[in-house]
């Protein structure tokens, strides 16, 4: 049984390319916002559920279900981050929106840089949150890719976090900094994702094509210097998954960039830390303007 979503929150259902997309929406006026989440056993409700409202009191905002997670179809392709480009794409396009703000976590993150990249006319404002796509660090090394290349470890490793708490706590605590983001309400939100049918699929599929042997395939970094919109990075001191230098070299690459890296926090920043996560991201995308006083004379 699904959660429920958050009060002030509805289910709009969509298809996308001949997908159908569940996708959480809020707020009635304001510049659109899509709010992207990672990879793994990852949903919109899961990484934003707690950040959805409080960003829809400026905005009309948008959290999709990739395709192969949560609520949305699962059908079996060769998916990587090129394929979750074009359907951010489509999305767009689905929504009716002719630009939009985009916030992307990890693997959303790597699919909102590379639209930003190559449609920059879609994008009004972009925030990449621990994002995939600023380096080529395998993580975990060369274990990770072997780990990728072992067909059925993924349904056994989430066959095994959906029924072992102990197991998927300490999962859940390697994403997260501080332990006690882990509740009991967390971990059962965790198991619903691991147990919906076909979870393993598309992040199995991701991985075994995105993760080459001492690199990965999707790799921005040489290309920020060419990214036009306003951008906000943000990451957590702690992160165990992507490493904080990223986002620091990222953020002197991209010009009139900002950066926050949230200090006791993991690679989960709107789950751990979704007060000040709401507030930094509304601060950006809504800048006040400065007051100038002048010399009447």
């Amino acid at each position: 049984m699904a959660p429920e979503i958050p009060a002030g929150v509805r289910a709009l259902w969509l298809e996308v390319d001949g997908i159908r997309i569940r996708c959480l929406t809020a707020g009635r006026s304001g510049s659109p916002l899509l709010l992207l989440h990672g990879g793994g056993f990852d949903a919109a409700d899961l990484s934003y559920r707690h950040v959805i409202v409080p960003l829809s009191r400026a905005h009309r905002v948008f959290a999709p279900d990739w395709p192969g997670y949560g609520e949305s179809a699962k059908p079996k392709l060769e998916y990587n981050l090129d394929y979750y480009i074009d359907f951010l794409e489509g999305l767009l396009e689905t929504l009716g929106l002719q630009r939009a703000n985009l916030v992307g976590l990890s693997m959303g993150g790597g699919a909102a840089l590379g639209l930003a990249l190559r449609s920059p006319g879609l994008v009004d404002r972009l925030v990449l949150v621990a994002s995939y796509g600023l380096g080529n660090n395998i993580p975990f090394g060369h274990l990770g890719y072997l780990a990728t290349r072992r067909r059925g470890a993924g349904d056994f490793a989430y066959w095994l976090m959906s029924r072992n708490t102990r197991i998927l706590r300490w999962g859940l605590r390697r994403i997260v900094h501080d332990p006690e983001v882990v509740s009991e309400e967390l971990i059962q939100e965790a198991r619903r994702c691991l147990r919906r049918d076909a979870a393993s699929r598309a992040f199995s599929t991701f991985r075994r094509n995105e993760v080459m042997w001492g690199r990965l395939r999707s790799d921005f970094s040489a290309l920020l210097h060419e990214v036009q919109c306003p951008t906000l990075l943000i990451h957590g001191l702690h992160d165990r998954v992507f490493p904080v230098s990223w986002t620091l070299t990222a953020q002197a690459c991209i010009r009139g960039s900002e950066i926050h890296v949230f200090r006791d926090c993991g690679h989960w920043p709107p789950r751990e830390c979704p007060r000040v996560f709401s507030q930094v991201v509304t601060a950006f995308l809504n800048p006040c303007p400065r007051l100038a006083i002048h010399d009447s004379r």
